[in-house]
């Protein structure tokens, strides 16, 4: 197996586990750190003259490979930085390297005009790895890397609300998959997560808009139909890509507090009933499981309102809370 260079002026290669027996080869590429991206266990003497740095992933779609980027991005830049040379490394080659070097491409592009996307990073190193190809599950978490801007350490990557996010859907799916709905201690409310400083505008990947004369556009409420009481803004909803023209039945929501006494009851799904104890209508149900919406687009995990349940208000200023009858 081939030890490949990638496009640049970085002193970077990519090859698979046979290539680190390839002495010649690493010493006329000055390689000087190594990065291995697999769960196996190595031969210790093949490191000795090297710096070395171990990714333990295995190549299948649900391994969090993210959670490695800053880490692996920081090591192979003290390669760049030191003037040797940094060999990335899987199996074979193919993907879980591939990926590293994405991620590492995409936050220190080759030059400062490149304006990398993971598919563009992805045909760079094909120009001289053609079989490079991250699996779909790696290929989603550089897409979601990138929107998050490449965040550069660990605490950043941490605490992003995209990141958050992402790691609560794995949660989800993984006790969805166990046919059961997720632990008390698993849930995430919204509006509980605006009261400690979250940006949920970001966590649902939007940002907030400002009119041409600089105002802030407003923010719609959502109030039920038959009593008035909020239920929830424009800020905390879920967007989606409709698969057809024409507005959504229902409105696709992160949880929210006033939905915790029937989320705590532990079913995968149900109906969602106005938090005034006077109305009590219903406004919309849960699937954690995902719905379908009108629109055609499967939506996971599934919260909503029914349209037809809620009033919209537009307002300039976003309500102090949500649920149990707090005026606006």
């Amino acid at each position: 197996m081939s030890l490949d260079r990638i496009p640049g002026d970085a002193n970077l290669y990519i090859g698979g586990l046979f290539s680190l027996r390839r002495k010649d080869a690493l010493k006329k590429a000055d390689i000087t750190h190594v990065v291995s991206a697999l769960r196996l266990p190595l031969d210790n003497d093949l490191f000795v003259n090297f710096k070395h740095h171990v990714v333990e992933v295995d190549d299948v779609d649900d391994e969090n490979i993210i959670e490695h980027f800053t880490n692996s991005n920081a090591f192979i830049q003290e390669g760049i930085d030191s003037g040797g040379g940094v060999f990335v490394h899987c199996a074979m080659g193919k993907s879980r390297s591939t990926t590293l070097l994405i991620a590492y491409l995409l936050s220190h592009p080759p030059n400062a005009n490149a304006n990398l996307t993971p598919e563009s990073a992805l045909s760079l190193i094909r120009q001289t790895r053609p079989l490079a190809e991250p699996n779909p599950g790696f290929m989603e978490q550089l897409s979601l890397y990138h929107s998050m801007s490449c965040p550069s350490t660990q605490a950043a990557l941490d605490a992003h609300p995209l990141y958050q996010r992402w790691l609560y859907q794995r949660t989800v799916e993984a006790s969805v998959a166990a046919g059961v709905a997720p632990g008390v201690e698993e849930l995430r409310f919204g509006d509980e997560g605006a009261a400690k400083g979250v940006n949920l505008a970001a966590e649902q990947g939007t940002t907030s808009t400002s009119s041409q004369n600089g105002a802030p556009e407003p923010t719609i409420s959502y109030r039920c139909r038959r009593c008035r009481t909020p239920l929830a803004t424009s800020a905390y909803l879920v967007p989606h890509s409709p698969k057809s023209p024409g507005q959504c039945a229902h409105l696709h929501l992160t949880p929210l507090s006033w939905m915790r006494p029937e989320l705590e009851q532990g079913k995968l799904e149900g109906r969602l009933e106005c938090p005034n104890s006077k109305c009590g209508q219903s406004v919309g149900r849960y699937a954690w499981q995902g719905m379908k919406c009108s629109c055609g687009e499967w939506v996971v995990p599934g919260m909503t309102l029914g349209r037809k349940q809620v009033d919209e208000v537009r307002q300039r200023e976003r309500p102090r809370g949500m649920g149990g009858g707090e005026k606006i």
